[in-house]
């Protein structure tokens, strides 16, 4: 004897309505734009978070830090403050990494990414745009680290660039000439 499934009948008012429209809900003013990624102690972290900010288009800041630097314990947590705070997020938002210039794992790697990036002083701040590392502004004066507006001005600076790619080269002519304003 075969089971029957009891019918279940559908008032007419529910189907006859149309749906009313999907709404979303933002709870909060804004998303935040800036990311804060965790310190790079290895070359495979410091390549993932270039790779993040290349595919969101938004700048890498790096602060190149070491454990016996002491005013690294004063500019590191003014740049993150700073970007948690939301600095550069209207011209598009920054992410940043402190890179920890003594991690054992990042000395013995290769490539040596200090050597790479031309990293001769701690505290430097380097900015990675679409990749790129843009010497024109890595800032390595302890001075203007250490100075709240400057960093301001400085985030801001590379924020607007959001994967513009810009800065990164002398101005000479060359592909980096001849593409830079290409879309």
């Amino acid at each position: 004897m075969a089971l029957r499934r009891p019918v279940t009948k559908i008032p007419s008012f529910v189907s006859s309505q149309p749906l009313p429209p999907r709404r979303s809900i933002t709870i909060g003013s804004r998303a935040p734009k800036n990311q804060v990624y965790d310190p790079i102690r290895r070359n495979d972290a410091f390549y993932t978070y270039l790779s993040l900010s290349t595919s969101s288009r938004t700048p890498l800041l790096t602060l190149w830090t070491a454990s016996w630097c002491s005013n690294c314990r004063v500019v590191a947590p003014l740049v993150r403050s700073l970007v948690e705070s939301g600095v550069g997020e209207t011209e598009g938002g920054v992410s940043l990494a402190l890179v920890e210039f003594d991690s054992p794992d990042l000395q013995s790697a290769t490539p040596n990414l200090a050597l790479t990036y031309m990293i001769n002083s701690i505290p430097t701040l380097l900015s990675f745009d679409a990749g790129e590392a843009q010497t024109a502004t890595k800032v390595a004066d302890a001075h203007k680290l250490a100075d709240r507006k400057f960093l301001e001005e400085w985030i801001r600076a590379e924020a607007s660039r959001h994967g513009g790619r810009g800065g990164g080269t002398s101005g000479m002519p060359g592909f980096g000439g001849l593409f830079s304003n290409w879309r």
